[in-house]
């Protein structure tokens, strides 16, 4: 039999080959005919799609309170991590420089810093009362003062749990090469607060942003996706690209603005006041009882004015027969009145 008539209309080319999810022609000479997608996978992809928008619009959002942050707002954020760091930050002296980044394994990432000082290549020397202070001396007890009793204790457990689990955690400790690189490898690892030279990333919450800008509605939307009436009003310029330099800055200031409520910026106007007067003179039948108890008020006292207490002025020129005249209404002649000279 020839091969040709072995061939069945049953067979399928390679290039007819179905796959699910993708979106397939068919190629002939004459038409392109389209087969549509799974609803399944279409919705899918429209999803996605949605997603990958809105992950987009918080990442501008989050851009802009990082540069806010690092640029504008960088002694006001300090202050509420840590005030005293914040007063060595601002002397110029220092020369300390604040850097702020992303971290996170998932999205959206949060935000760390990172102080930093300039030496200038003369190379940093770490100071450690730890070191520095010697045990029943002065200073000791100075530094338990300004402390606090409380966070002088928890410094001298958190150095007996280092002790316990490392062994080597002091110069005294020192006996051989060996211990003198755990040491030091153990300083590089224990943060400042702790006596060692760890300069790590710290993470900032919400509780080290003011309610009053717009970064704290900007992280409380990245964390709760629950976006605030300030941020929705602002929301569509600040997605915006920026164009120009002048059109950043506008950018930035809004996010890092100081913004009070209307109630304690403006008082209320004259007519704001007279339509809640006239509001009040029309509340119903609470607000008419009250009306007509002040009107008998008003009577009460009216009544009582008109029947004053006696009332008697005793000069220093009256005889006590005047005096007793006035208070019993006695009849007055003419020879009644004789003043003293």
């Amino acid at each position: 039999m020839d091969d040709s008539s072995n061939t069945s209309g049953t067979t399928v080319p390679k290039s007819e080959k179905r796959h699910p999810g993708k979106v397939h022609f068919a190629d002939t000479t004459e038409t392109r005919i389209f087969l549509p997608f799974n609803t399944e996978t279409s919705v899918r992809i429209i999803q996605r799609a949605w997603l990958a928008y809105l992950d987009k619009m918080m990442f501008r959002l989050l851009k802009h309170t990082i540069c806010a942050v690092e640029y504008r707002v960088t002694h006001e954020i300090l202050k509420k991590v840590s005030p005293s760091e914040a007063e060595l930050v601002k002397d110029p002296t220092m020369k300390c420089k604040v850097r702020f980044r992303f971290s996170g394994e998932t999205f959206p990432p949060f935000i760390v810093f990172k102080i930093f000082h300039h030496t200038e290549g003369h190379g940093c020397k770490y100071f450690s009362g730890k070191n520095m202070l010697k045990p029943c001396s002065e200073g000791v007890s100075d530094a338990c003062k300004i402390m606090g009793k409380k966070k002088f204790y928890n410094q001298i457990m958190e150095d007996e749990r280092l002790f316990q689990k490392f062994k080597v955690t002091d110069h005294i400790d020192i006996v051989t090469m060996k211990d003198y690189m755990q040491y030091s490898s153990l300083l590089d690892e224990t943060p400042a607060s702790s006596g060692g030279r760890n300069n790590y990333w710290r993470k900032l919450n919400l509780e080290n942003i003011p309610r009053t800008m717009m970064i704290y509605d900007i992280l409380d939307y990245a964390e709760s996706r629950v976006i605030s009436n300030r941020l929705q009003k602002e929301m569509k310029y600040l997605l915006q690209r920026p164009g120009t330099e002048e059109m950043r800055q506008h950018q930035l200031q809004i996010v890092s603005e100081v913004r009070y409520p209307t109630s304690f910026t403006s008082s209320p106007s004259s007519s704001r006041l007279s339509y809640l007067q006239s509001q009040c003179k029309h509340m119903g039948r609470r607000s008419k009882q009250a009306k007509i108890k002040v009107e008998k008020m008003k009577k009460a006292y009216k009544t009582g004015k008109e029947k004053p207490a006696l009332e008697v002025t005793i000069s220093l020129t009256c005889t006590p027969f005047i005096v007793l005249q006035t208070i019993f209404k006695l009849p007055v002649s003419n020879s009644t009145y004789v003043k003293y000279s």
